[in-house]
């Protein structure tokens, strides 16, 4: 069986403000910072819809989500996530797997891992097990180091959805 293979990726980077709610990968963390953003600022979600995007060759994130559209003043990024997958699967294409790298001196985000993998499997339509999100440091440098932002990477892979029998 030949499948059309498709690889995408997204970045995202956010300001770290006190006071915000910070949510990655549609898990809420307790943290005195969070990212400063239009919407909820899930810098891990709009890097996965951008890389999701790409792969599917479809426009970016800031174009389908415009952030001078009132519609998404503090909008749950897990909406973005849910549009993408409609689009991709009118396509005919589907996730494969998502591949995520958080770049961040705060939260720690190694307790909140396995749910976080859940949560974006379960958006996504993946299993579990073809979603990796790794936590880095920037080790004091630059402004993530210096706990004034966060940066998520996101490589995704798709593939053609295989006909659906009747």
């Amino acid at each position: 069986m030949n499948h059309d293979l498709r690889i995408g990726l997204g970045i995202d980077l956010h300001r770290l403000e006190k006071g915000r709610p910070c949510i990655l990968a549609g898990v809420r963390i307790d943290s005195e910072l969070g990212p400063q953003a239009v919407s909820d600022g899930d810098a891990v979600l709009h890097a996965a819809v951008d890389a999701v995007l790409g792969a599917a060759g479809l426009d970016d994130l800031g174009t389908l989500f415009p952030e001078n559209d009132p519609k998404n003043q503090d909008r749950d990024s897990a909406e973005f996530c849910k549009r993408t997958l409609a689009l991709i699967h009118e396509q005919g294409l589907r996730v494969v797997s998502l591949d995520v790298v958080v770049e961040t001196e705060v939260p720690k985000l190694r307790a909140h891992r396995p749910a976080m993998r859940r949560r974006l499997a379960a958006l996504f339509d993946v299993p579990a097990d073809r979603v990796n999100i790794k936590g880095k440091t920037n080790e004091g440098l630059d402004a993530i180091g210096a706990k004034q932002a966060i940066r998520a990477t996101v490589v995704a892979l798709l593939a053609s959805q295989p006909p659906a029998h009747n």
